[in-house]
């Protein structure tokens, strides 16, 4: 049997929905609706639903996803959420969704966008869904997306021009404005978000532009849990725990966390009253971003780019080996803890905390996943943290090694001479700069540092940096991403 409101009563799940969830009406639209959504905001708003109540049923739009929207609409916009440590897995059933849609059902999704009842549009759209130049935060006018949106406000294709083409909306019929809520991996990304968004308004129409300014706020988030993409044997996992089949499921980890600036222009859920643990609201958010983005999206995609050259399928594979753990671990306390200021955090207990999640087998986080789109997450991941340290004389040779390994999975072919499936906006660019450099090293190590949409000219044109990082490069094509980890390991005991 299919998960459904009329099979509910024979599924075997820790929470199922209640008559709040039947009787709730929208009041979220959410850009962006993958399946890390669905096991952190969507969970916790269902669970605001079930346990406090309100209208805060979720209109989820996707881009490419046909698929989930099909399957979403046979199981009544239910789905489940399997939380796996191991061998153990939990399954809770979701009853926070009113409907799906795709992004090119435009006049939809406005129509939800413009409904005053409407009062947040919350985005988990990834780094590259800002259109933006990560480098400098401001918006890339050259992008398609945003081109055609500049001249068709009313049918956008990207979620800046959805946001701005509903803000208009909003602004012309005097419908008090929703507050726009990034969730996505970016340091101060309610700032971001808000600049982007401006700068679009800007060059649309100024007496708008003037509006957003003044009447609406973008409130910064931090979000965690580690969310791998479903497979086939996930689907498998949860029907025969759940009883019932849903392939919209979704695999996460015990661990969650939620922290919201409190900077809304209209109503929102009580998300931190819930029983749901870690979610807090603050008028700070910015420190625990930079631990998260620093520590685990940091040493994460430092696995995924030196872990998948070593031949490691997934996070968990990765971490088995004691030296990508002990260099990960140095990497934390060494050269990313210095950067950090954070009050009322143990910061060793997180770190800990941070090598058991990896280690968690429950979850099948591919390197590859977490490889894609480098240059969108390279400057907050490494950059940031390698300039704080270039300034204060801290070490930066691990994260040199790290970046290096970013370089050399983007070639496009692995240690084994094999082909890479690189997945990254700037893809074209990556593989014409090893191109032109053939076995140059040297000559390739010029190509990306001259990537300003990565790298800032201050820091491009670092020779310190530079000398480290050009060193890291030729180890890693010397002796392989294994034995270089294993090296950088040896030489510091």
């Amino acid at each position: 049997m299919r998960l459904s409101q009329a099979h509910l009563s024979a599924a075997n799940a820790l929470v199922q929905p209640n008559e709040n969830n039947k009787n709730a009406k929208v009041g979220i639209v959410h850009l962006g609706f993958g399946a890390f959504h669905r096991a952190h905001q969507a969970l916790i708003t269902d669970t605001v639903i079930k346990e406090i109540g309100g209208n805060w049923k979720i209109v989820g739009v996707t881009w490419s996803d046909a698929g989930l929207q099909k399957e979403l609409i046979a199981q009544d916009s239910l789905y489940s959420v399997g939380v796996g440590y191991n061998d153990q897995l939990d399954i809770n059933i979701v009853g926070s969704i009113e409907t799906v849609l795709m992004s090119a059902q435009t006049e939809q999704v406005l129509s939800y966008m413009c409904d005053p009842e409407v009062k947040i549009v919350s985005l988990t759209v990834t780094e590259k869904g800002y259109c933006h130049n990560p480098a400098t935060g401001d918006l890339d006018l050259s992008h398609p997306l945003i081109q055609h949106d500049l001249e068709n406000i009313d049918t956008p294709k990207s979620a800046i021009g959805f946001l701005v083409s509903a803000m208009r909306c909003r602004y012309l019929k005097g419908i008090q404005p929703f507050t726009p809520l990034t969730c996505d991996n970016l340091p101060e990304n309610g700032h971001v978000l808000e600049k982007v968004v401006l700068q679009f308004a800007k060059h649309l129409d100024a007496e708008l532009y003037q509006w957003i300014k003044e009447q609406i706020t973008f409130p910064c988030t931090m979000v965690d849990r580690i969310v791998p993409r479903t497979t086939e044997n996930d689907i498998a996992r949860v029907e025969k725990v759940l009883g019932l089949e849903d392939k919209a499921s979704v695999i996460t980890e015990p661990f969650l966390q939620w922290v919201i600036e409190d900077k809304f222009v209209n109503e929102r859920p009580a998300w931190e009253k819930t029983s749901i643990a870690n979610v807090e609201v603050t008028d700070n958010v910015v420190p625990f971003e930079e631990m998260k983005l620093r520590l685990l999206n940091g040493t994460h995609s430092t696995m995924a780019y030196l872990g998948y050259l070593s031949g490691y399928e997934t996070i968990a594979e990765t971490i088995q080996d004691p030296n990508f753990k002990t260099f990960v671990r140095y990497l934390m306390d060494e050269e990313i803890t210095p950067s950090l200021s954070i009050e009322g955090i143990d910061l060793d207990k997180y770190k800990d905390q941070l090598i058991e999640r990896y280690e968690n087998k429950g979850l099948q986080h591919r390197t590859w996943q977490i490889a894609m789109d480098g240059t969108q997450k390279i400057p907050q991941r490494f950059l940031q943290t390698i300039c704080y340290s270039l300034n204060n004389g801290i070490s930066i040779k691990g994260l040199c090694l790290a970046l290096a390994g970013w370089i050399r999975y983007v070639s496009g072919v692995n240690e084994q001479g094999q082909e890479i499936d690189v997945q990254d906006p700037l893809k074209q660019q990556l593989a014409q700069v090893w191109q032109q450099a053939g076995s140059d090293l040297e000559k390739a190590l010029d190509g990306f540092l001259s990537l300003r949409s990565v790298f800032e000219q201050d820091l491009a044109t670092n020779q310190t940096f530079r000398v480290e990082l050009q060193a890291a490069l030729e180890t890693l094509f010397a002796n392989g991403a294994k034995a270089s980890v294993a090296s950088f390991v040896a030489q510091r005991k």
